[in-house]
């Protein structure tokens, strides 16, 4: 066959993900080389730099026995959380992204997802988890060191992160036991939500929490502010450097989750 002949052919898979599979394989998305290459690089800089501070994290918080408090200890879930998020869901989802599409099959795909859903909804629920305990540090100083305890503390977090799986598979049940039943040809791999699971998804793993995180950090920056004019204020110089520690602490910590949130 000539090369004039063979020409359409080999141009119409050029846009394919299974260029062999011309009526079955879905259509890529064609990018300059230019703009793949600079997506690619963005995406696995981006994915590799997150999993270097979260791993400085984990091994100081880890190591050193002066860190194992109740708060490091939730920074430490938040920590491990994000790492396998960027070590095992940002790199499929990034070639997913910008290809449009996906070449391990759609089982591996449906674990991606809920995997995903997983480590976000943990993620979110350790913020949550460090704004509670910012907000009784500050705002109930006294009953701190009674209530907020490393038992207590490892409980909730086991509480958290098993609601996380338990929450994951309720909402993607379908896709799990039936995996890719919703694709259209090969490489396209989606998980579909009835419009009640969409808003349940909503409002519980990220507007409820969110909001809640918000009020919080309201209400310890305004007590942090009230404190902080009442140690200026105050001839008292017992215990004013732990309080102006606790403040820093929260407001350093304030700006973090904010930062996380956007």
């Amino acid at each position: 066959m000539s090369p004039r002949l063979r020409s359409p052919l080999a141009r119409e898979g050029v846009d394919l993900c299974y260029p062999l599979l011309l009526n079955t394989s879905c259509r890529r998305t064609l990018r300059p080389l230019f703009e793949d290459s600079f997506l690619y690089v963005l995406l696995f800089s981006v994915a590799l730099l997150t999993v270097l501070l979260n791993l400085l994290v984990i091994i100081s918080i880890s190591h050193f026995r002066q860190l194992h408090t109740p708060t490091n200890l939730v920074l430490l879930s938040l920590a491990c959380s994000n790492l396998l998020i960027c070590l095992l869901v940002m790199p499929l989802e990034a070639q997913h992204f910008i290809s449009a599409c996906w070449f391990l099959g759609p089982s591996l795909y449906s674990v991606s997802c809920a995997l995903g859903f997983v480590l976000t909804s943990a993620s979110v629920g350790s913020i949550l988890l460090i704004s509670l305990d910012r907000y009784v540090a500050i705002c109930q100083p006294l009953r701190y060191t009674s209530e907020v305890t490393m038992g207590r503390v490892q409980l909730v977090l086991g509480l958290c992160w098993f609601c996380s799986v338990l929450y994951t598979c309720s909402i993607m049940q379908d896709s799990l036991r039936e995996p890719g039943r919703h694709s259209s040809c090969r490489g396209d791999c989606v998980v579909v939500f009835s419009m009640v699971s969409g808003v349940v998804d909503l409002l519980v793993p990220l507007v409820v929490p969110v909001s809640m995180v918000v009020v919080l950090y309201l209400r310890v920056f305004t007590a942090a502010q009230s404190q902080t004019r009442q140690m200026r204020s105050s001839r008292v110089v017992a215990g004013t450097v732990a309080r102006r520690s606790e403040l820093k602490a929260a407001m350093t910590l304030g700006v973090v989750v904010m930062v996380f949130l956007v």
